[in-house]
């Protein structure tokens, strides 16, 4: 708005230096769009940190998994032949072979789930938007004088 021209909210021309409704609002409005976005920006951030945790994880429940299934079986004959030919019998065998296997998987389960427990919620975000939803709720605007009302309706030149 240039200087000198009146300001159609309220019937006066603004002040050197001074601002109008019109810029005041779109200043806020801006403001309060920049504040959304890097709020957005950071819950992207701490939820990136937590799925890359997630997937971590995931990936050693996984690792747990096939280790059991697909090793058992092979390994499984071989260590009990084994056992077998140091003299036990080849039930013992077997048995210590089968126990050794579930004590692995069990370890690797523990490992999965320390990850998991890693994940935390976005506690900066949620402060952040804490934060916005009480600035916003106790903002509120100066009141109009009654003569700025009557100017902004004309009954006062």
């Amino acid at each position: 708005m240039a200087a000198g021209a009146a300001d159609p909210g309220n019937g006066r021309a603004p002040y050197d230096g001074e601002r109008s409704v019109g810029q005041l609002f779109a200043a806020a409005t801006a403001d309060l769009s920049a504040l959304v976005h890097d709020e957005i920006a950071l819950a992207k951030a701490e939820i990136r940190a937590d799925v890359k945790r997630g997937v971590t994880g995931g990936v050693s429940i996984s690792v747990a998994g096939v280790v059991a299934l697909a090793a058992i079986p092979m390994l499984s004959f071989a260590a009990a032949y084994g056992l077998q030919a140091l003299g036990l019998t080849l039930g013992w065998s077997f048995l210590i072979v089968g126990g050794a296997y579930l004590v692995l998987a069990a370890l690797l389960g523990l490992l999965a789930m320390r990850s998991f427990k890693k994940i935390e919620k976005p506690h900066r975000t949620i402060e952040g938007a804490q934060a916005t939803a009480d600035v916003l709720k106790n903002a509120r605007p100066r009141p109009a004088t009654k003569e700025e009302i009557d100017r902004a309706l004309g009954r006062i030149p």
